[in-house]
């Protein structure tokens, strides 16, 4: 190991730098040029291998770097100190100061200037992460159940109930595995109990809005019941909602009751509400002193307009009229933290700042305001109806004090509408002079209660058909407010009346620029483009009310109406289809419907829905006619007795009806029937000639000794009958004649006239029969029309041996 160590020469002791310029011959570089061998390396490929790095064997890692001690060829300085970087016995120096050029301290004997690594090949691709641990299943777990949940209650808002269930559900059976999972390998204390709570609250829920209100119970049983959640006594309200659905009041009291005792004073409003909620149980029960109970110390803590009104429908409820008035004066006073002066007026005309200013009275907060208002004013109202009655003795008495009472609040404008509301009383007491009284008296207040008064005031009048005084007081409601579309629609409605159906329209029109949707100016717009055959646009109108008011009888009536004028019999079907689906027992709608479908040639359908008229309206002249006919058609004329019947008690002075009902004996064959009837029919109506000849027929066919009787009395009634047109006819002609002599007219000969006064005669002229159409003469004839011909099977035997081949019998008499 001493060859290695040189000692300085004695006599250069002082020389200390020494040695600095030696260098190892093999980084000379100047020579590299007439190098052979180098040269031929750099030629071929044999200078592009990789270089070879010593390395230790058996280890992948290079040797350590150490000092140049005990290496064997090294280069020396003068005073035997190794040179910096030298490489000895296979490790080289430590390089510290070098390491940013790119050498390191495992360079080892043979390594070569790499500073960007290039001679290592490729980086190795990244260790993926193993996902084999106990914990990484626990939170990927974790994180599919919070899915689950998630997925749950975004089904719930999108409508999906059943799906919301099921996500509910299968985040529970998962909850309860991760639970399993966690038990095994963790303490009790590291369970995520703000998961499970999670997951079981969820899952209420949504056994709730399904409507499985016994599985609700059992889970919020079990959050209830279990210790470790800190806040499961709330929940105690919800179980305390789903008896209250299931009207099994008593144990939702008593739940209400046990989440109340659990919350403290510091939630102020969730105990309001709670008490609320108690006090509805007790109404429902019936336990208004219990109830008045919970209301007065809501109205005692936080006054609101709920509480306030259902405490006036308790004391309503006991009949205490003083604490009714105690309770209105209370909700009158709640404060509904509104502003009620005008925050956003503009001074100037700038068209920017209007528009700003416009926007801000519209926005969400205002929609707030106005609909918070709009409440405390309908439950006002609400209460004053109801009270006025009950807290004086007279109901005009009682709405005074309650309108004072309004009046001395800040709610002063509503004063005028409860009077106007009390006009309203007054007319569905049918008290209609108060209610005109009432409603005079704002023909000097402001414009808008002026004008909301004349407008009752004018369709009162329209109603009682006096058109003067209804077209005056629609005139002064559309001079006090000119943009009122009620005004504007009850004057077109007299103008209407009136005849004038054009400006009528202009009034409609007007009424829906001011607010498109007046229903009533609408609808009555229709009404007068049919009138006046405007029928495409009639159709426009009801068609836009439709989109409004989808399920109006009235609108879709119309529209039916307008599209069997435009001869759309299809479309006009299935708008009355639609329309029997809103009022399936409307026998007119029904009625109507078979007419159409009788028309178009479905007699089925006709039958049906005549039928379905028939069950509900069986008083229909028009109906029994049809439905009789229609048995009649299929030889079924024992059915038909029963539509005719009816229509004889119905119209009992008119005798078709029951010769219609004698005919059909008569045409099912049961001839002793018919005769029976056709002899009550002669003593009610003895000089129907009908009658006489349809005994007649019968007699002589049954071989009956009353035929002479009844051959005498026919004649007697044909004399009469002819005797009675004569003396109208010269009645008629000799009142003719002297109205003509009165007047200077001698042209015409008597017979002339005479012929033009017999055209001039109506066909119907039977005195007995005053509301028959039927023209009477001396020939037979069936009221149910031609009798079928039955199958002539025996003809010409019957040809030989016929006994009744009697011309004035007629044709209609069944074989024997």
């Amino acid at each position: 190991m001493m060859q290695n160590v040189h000692l300085a020469p004695e006599n250069n002791e002082d020389d200390l730098y020494s040695g600095y310029n030696d260098y190892n011959p093999m980084f000379d570089t100047e020579d590299l040029e007439n190098d052979v061998a180098f040269q031929q390396a750099a030629r071929t490929s044999h200078g592009r291998r990789p270089p070879v790095t010593a390395k230790i064997p058996g280890t992948s890692s290079p040797r350590p770097l150490a000092t140049g001690f005990g290496s064997k060829a090294t280069l020396t300085s003068s005073m035997g100190r190794p040179m910096t970087g030298t490489i000895q016995d296979g490790v080289s120096r430590p390089m510290t100061a070098v390491q940013a050029a790119g050498y390191t301290k495992a360079a080892v004997r043979g390594s070569s200037f790499d500073p960007l690594g290039q001679a290592k090949g490729p980086a190795s691709p990244l260790e993926k992460k193993t996902s084999d641990s106990v914990e990484e299943k626990m939170r990927q777990l974790e994180k599919k159940v919070n899915d689950l949940v998630e997925e749950s209650c975004v089904a719930n808002s999108c409508g999906d109930l059943k799906l919301a269930l099921d996500k509910a559900k299968e985040a529970g059976r998962q909850e309860r595995e991760l639970l399993r999972q966690r038990e095994q390998i963790t303490p009790p204390e590291s369970i995520n109990l703000d998961l499970t709570y999670t997951v079981l609250l969820n899952l209420a829920s949504q056994y709730v809005a399904n409507e499985m209100y016994a599985e609700a119970l059992t889970t919020y049983q079990v959050i209830v019941k279990n210790k470790m959640f800190s806040n499961g006594g709330i929940l105690k309200v919800n179980m305390g909602n789903i008896y209250l659905k299931q009207r099994n009041y008593s144990k939702a009291i008593k739940f209400y009751r046990m989440a109340l005792d659990q919350i403290t004073s510091s939630h102020k409003q969730m105990r309001i509400k709670i008490m609320e909620n108690i006090g509805v149980a007790f109404i429902k029960t019936g336990q208004y002193v219990d109830a008045i109970s919970s209301f007065e110390e809501i109205m005692s803590i936080s006054p609101n307009l709920k509480a306030g009104f259902n405490l006036i429908l308790c004391y309503f409820a006991i009949g205490n009229g003083e604490q009714m008035k105690k309770a209105f004066k209370n909700l009158i006073e709640v404060p509904l933290e509104v502003d009620y002066e005008e925050k956003y007026i503009s001074l100037n005309e700038d068209l920017h700042t209007n528009l700003l200013i416009e926007a801000i009275k519209n926005d969400s907060l205002s929609q707030i305001e106005r609909e918070r208002k709009s409440l405390a004013e309908e439950y006002i109202m609400t209460a004053a109806k109801l009270i006025a009655p009950a807290i004086e003795t007279s109901f005009a008495v009682g709405y005074d004090w309650c309108v004072d009472a309004v009046k001395a609040s800040h709610y002063v404008e509503l004063a005028n509408d409860l009077e106007i509301n009390k006009a309203t009383t007054y007319l569905r007491q049918q008290n209609f002079n108060q209610a005109l009284e009432t409603l005079k008296m704002f023909e000097k207040k402001d414009s808008r209660v002026k004008s909301a008064a004349a407008t009752n005031l004018s369709f009162l009048y329209y109603l009682g058909n006096e058109l003067e005084q209804a077209t005056n007081y629609a005139d002064l409601a559309v001079n006090s407010d000119r943009y009122n579309p009620a005004a504007l629609t009850n004057k077109g409605n007299t103008v209407f009346a009136n005849g004038d159906c054009e400006k009528a329209a202009e009034f409609y029109k007007e009424a829906l620029r001011n607010d498109s949707f007046c229903t009533e100016a609408l609808y009555n717009l229709g009404l007068t483009y049919k009138k006046l055959n405007r029928i495409d646009e009639a159709l426009d109108c009801f068609l836009k009310l439709h989109a409004i008011l989808p399920n109006s009888a009235q609108v879709l009536y119309q529209l039916a109406s307008i599209y069997q004028i435009m001869e759309d019999p299809n479309q006009a079907i299935e708008w009355l289809l639609q329309l029997i689906s809103v009022v399936p027992t409307d026998p007119h709608v029904l009625s109507k419907l078979g007419n159409l479908y009788d028309t178009e040639g479905d007699k089925s359908q006709a039958f049906h829905y005549y039928c379905e008229s028939y069950r509900y309206f069986p008083s229909n002249i028009e109906v029994i006619e049809w439905l009789g006919a229609y048995y009649i058609d299929t030889q079924f004329c024992e059915k038909a007795i029963e539509y005719f019947e009816r229509a004889a008690l119905i119209l009992p002075t008119q005798v078709k009806w029951q010769l219609m009902v004698a005919s059909c004996y008569r045409r099912s064959g049961n001839y002793q029937k018919a005769l029976e009837k056709y002899k009550v029919i002669h003593r009610k109506f003895p000089e129907n000639i009908e009658c006489l000849r349809f005994l007649v027929r019968l007699c002589t066919d049954m071989g009956l000794k009353e035929v002479q009787e009844y051959i005498t009395k026919l004649k007697k009634a044909e004399k009469l009958k002819e005797i009675r047109e004569q003396r109208i006819k010269s009645g008629r002609d000799g009142s003719a004649r002297s109205r003509r002599e009165g007047s200077g007219d001698t042209g015409g000969t008597k017979g002339e006239r005479l012929s033009a006064k017999l055209k001039a005669l109506p066909g119907t002229s039977e005195p007995y029969e005053s509301s028959s159409n039927k023209e009477i003469d001396a020939s037979y004839a069936d009221p149910l029309g031609p009798q079928p011909e039955r199958p002539k099977t025996a003809a010409r035997k019957r040809t030989e041996e016929d006994d009744f081949a009697d011309e004035e019998l007629g044709e209609d008499l069944l074989p024997e």
